[in-house]
């Protein structure tokens, strides 16, 4: 993807140095703690599934496929140079680009889009929805609306999940901006809102939310390529991106076994599927996930 090196944006709150639970504020839910006990008993599965709990009692909107690593070690260079200089860039680059997209996009309707603001932490911090953790992967906060992230899940991405590259990086940011465009638009207060028991299996209300923000995250990258941003094999990159956190693929590296009934954002499959709906059409409702008969 072509981009500004030494880029800097005032919508990006960088946390890094406080490691911890520092920055922020907000309550600290009994959820998270419910996060951290079921990765214990059950390893990733039961992440998402926790992640999901959290995100429909007003918690965590994420990614999907949270790390399973210790708490991240960042080791300054000899000067003590920041090493994750040029990814902050990046990420920056990226975050106001696709909310500057996601701007005329609702300009256009009349409507106005309220920016959302890009939290790096280390390790664990402190949100409107709780304490978020490393562990849990990138996630949205609908409560004070920022988008959270660990800078090494693209590490994770990278090297546990076989996704490497700039263009798989930038989708993670525009799937989570994804969910703060649903936010304004109250799509997911209709989900938080609706009956549990379509809330559960693998053509429940999450997954379509999840599926979505996909789709948006592809809109994203329609627009990025009108713009002659992309470069040769980004588009390969997104999608091996979006596959390899499908949760069927999860579970399998996890346990051996796909449990459809306890997906939260889709399979591999869908997954890729929607990203690229959302590339080909560049349209916000193209990506009505609800409305789909076929996921």
């Amino acid at each position: 993807m072509k981009w500004t090196p030494g880029y800097r944006s005032d919508d990006v709150e960088d946390r890094r140095a406080q490691g911890g639970t520092g920055g922020g504020g907000g309550p600290m839910l009994g959820g998270v703690g419910l996060l951290g006990w079921m990765f214990k008993l059950f390893g990733l599965p039961g992440l998402l599934i926790g992640g999901a709990i959290l995100y429909f009692s007003g918690g965590l909107g994420g990614l999907g496929g949270g790390s399973s690593s210790a708490p991240s070690a960042h080791v300054a260079g000899e000067r003590g140079e920041d090493p994750e200089k040029e990814m902050v860039s990046f990420v920056s680059f990226v975050f106001d680009d696709v909310q500057k997209t996601w701007t005329e996009s609702f300009g256009q309707t009349n409507e106005r889009y309220q920016p959302s603001r890009l939290v790096l932490f280390r390790d664990s911090t402190r949100s409107g929805c709780g304490v978020g953790q490393a562990a849990m992967g990138p996630f949205y906060c609908p409560t004070d609306q920022r988008v959270y992230i660990d800078l090494s899940f693209y590490q994770e991405l990278k090297k546990r999940f076989g996704a490497p590259g700039d263009f798989a990086q930038a989708y993670v940011i525009a799937h989570e901006v994804g969910h703060h465009v649903q936010h304004l638009l109250g799509t997911d207060r209709k989900v938080q809102q609706a009956a549990r028991g379509e809330q559960t299996g693998k053509d429940a209300l999450s997954v379509r939310l999840e599926l979505q923000a996909d789709c948006l995250a592809g809109a994203w990258a329609h627009a990025t390529n009108q713009r002659k941003l992309l470069e040769e094999g980004d588009l390969e990159e997104a999608l091996r991106a979006a596959a390899a956190i499908g949760d069927d693929r999860l579970q399998q590296q996890s346990s051996g076994t796909v449990q459809p009934e306890s997906w939260t954002h889709g399979s591999s499959e869908q997954r890729a599927r929607w990203f690229k709906r959302g590339y080909e059409t560049g349209r916000i409702d193209s990506c009505d996930t609800f409305a789909a008969t076929r996921l």
